[in-house]
């Protein structure tokens, strides 16, 4: 089969994201994910009867429940959401020992078991994927100490929680600031909280979600448009570097290198530096060099020129 190459200059359209959201009990994680565009909570924490605004879900009480996922039971939805990712590896931890005691010893895993747990997780995370979703993993926060400094990360078991951090295209954490009623969601990372913002999204201020029922998902759109934006602007640069150097490539004289100088002049702001740089290389291979005085390209070595003619 031959390769399947995709051009620079050809878009690479950002469809769905995996977000993780993370952080303490209590500021409405769960309500949150339901506020995602059409929702299905895979409710592995058993909470979401507590949530606002709750919408439809699976109350996951074995790994048997999730495992046969298909394209069919998820059509109606837009969002997958599994809350949490933590509790989903207790859930499938059991399950492995179910399966092979041999990988577990006083109901935790083995080294073995541990690697058996990563690479399940990751499998699962990635047929979901395939399903064409968006989907968001909801994950409780712990705290580390680094001297006098607390530290935030994602409280999961086992290597899953690198797969996590390497699969997750947005990932934000839910904090409550002094003086305020809701929580905020902030996707930037910091000396000490993991983040991902591809957007650069400022910390949002979460809504009253019955005022809001689809903040969720208006940010992922808000999180795709930027990438999609991002991806329209590297095309149009790529279209017209990949123009520019077909105008010096068909230059066959001093005077038709001069006669771009202007052109490289009055280039777009974010290309006259390399219009500038691809210009000067391409004159100097040709045997021109710039006159200052002239502000014009000459001939490098004039006489040895004639004198080969």
């Amino acid at each position: 089969m031959a390769l399947k190459i995709t051009k620079a200059s050809e878009p690479l359209t950002v469809e769905q994201l995996v977000v993780c959201i993370y952080g303490p009990p209590g500021l409405g994680k769960t309500t949150l994910g339901f506020s995602a565009r059409k929702p299905l909570v895979l409710d592995f924490d058993r909470g979401a009867h507590r949530a606002a605004g709750r919408k439809d879900s699976v109350q996951v009480a074995a790994w048997a429940d999730v495992t046969n996922i298909t394209a069919e039971d998820l059509a109606p939805y837009q969002t997958v959401v599994v809350d949490t990712a933590g509790r989903a590896l207790d859930v499938l931890t059991a399950d492995i020992i179910r399966r092979n005691p041999k990988m577990g010893r006083g109901g935790a895993l083995t080294l073995q078991g541990y690697g058996q747990l990563k690479s399940e997780f990751t499998a699962w995370l990635k047929h979901l994927m395939t399903m064409g979703k968006d989907v968001v993993l909801i994950a409780h926060s712990s705290e580390d100490k680094n001297g006098d400094e607390l530290i935030e990360r994602i409280d999961m078991q086992g290597g899953s929680k690198g797969e996590v951090y390497k699969v997750a295209d947005a990932m934000g954490r839910l904090t409550m600031v002094h003086g305020n009623k809701w929580p905020v969601l902030n996707f930037s990372p910091s000396d000490a909280a993991f983040g991902k913002n591809p957007a650069q999204l400022p910390p949002l201020q979460v809504p009253d979600i019955s005022t809001e029922p689809e903040f969720l998902g208006n940010v992922i759109e808000q999180i795709k448009a930027k990438l999609n934006e991002l991806t329209d602007a590297q095309r149009e640069a790529q279209e017209w570097m990949n123009g520019w150097r077909e105008k010096v490539n068909n230059a066959d004289s001093a005077e038709a290198y001069t006669d771009l100088i202007a052109e490289s002049q009055a280039a777009p702001e974010q290309f006259q530096a390399n219009a500038k740089r691809i210009l000067m290389q391409a004159a100097k291979k040709a045997g021109y060099v710039f006159d200052k005085d002239s502000g014009a390209f000459v001939d490098s070595e004039p006489e040895k020129k004639a004198a080969h003619a």
